[in-house]
């Protein structure tokens, strides 16, 4: 059976300085605007990273050329996905996202990249709801695929980030 397409939505990058990194992007791809959203706090009772609970602060900034949403993601305290690629590669392009259309196609997209070999390496949810999952199959060359769902509320947080850019 064929999959339904699931184009990405997002790419993100980690870094260790948002602002020489919106600087760089902002000059080879023409983006004129990010919108930072300081120490997000990823907690344990929702977030888990390699099967255990996970307790870290990133700092974000969102952008977006034309749809595609562009992510930049800086670790600031606890271990993480983000903070271990920082450490093992160094700066860099990290993953791409795709959506779900709701929480239960979440769920099956999931065991979806399960079925196909993908180990889901860390999951959790937002407030405000967006559930997100990272799926890794390295030896395919795909180190992070993210998944995820995002309700509306969250929505009209990207929609409002989006306008931002266009203005």
């Amino acid at each position: 059976m064929i999959p339904t397409p699931r184009p990405p939505v997002q790419i993100a990058w980690v870094t260790g300085d948002l602002a020489a990194t919106e600087a760089m992007l902002s000059a080879l791809l023409g983006v004129r605007k990010w919108v930072r959203m300081p120490g997000v706090h990823f907690a344990p009772d929702t977030c888990r990273y390699r099967g255990e609970p996970a307790d870290f602060v990133a700092d974000i900034a969102l952008s977006y050329l034309g749809d595609m949403q562009l992510e930049l993601i800086a670790p600031v305290s606890g271990r993480s996905l983000y903070d271990d690629f920082l450490r093992a590669h160094g700066p860099g392009l990290h993953h791409v996202c795709i959506e779900a259309e709701d929480p239960e196609n979440f769920d099956v997209m999931l065991n979806d990249a399960a079925e196909q070999g993908a180990d889901v390496v860390a999951r959790g949810v937002m407030p405000g709801g967006m559930k997100f999952a990272y799926v890794s199959a390295p030896e395919a060359g795909i180190p992070y695929l993210e998944i995820a769902y995002v309700p509306a509320e969250i929505r009209a947080v990207f929609d409002y980030i989006k306008q931002e850019q266009r203005q």
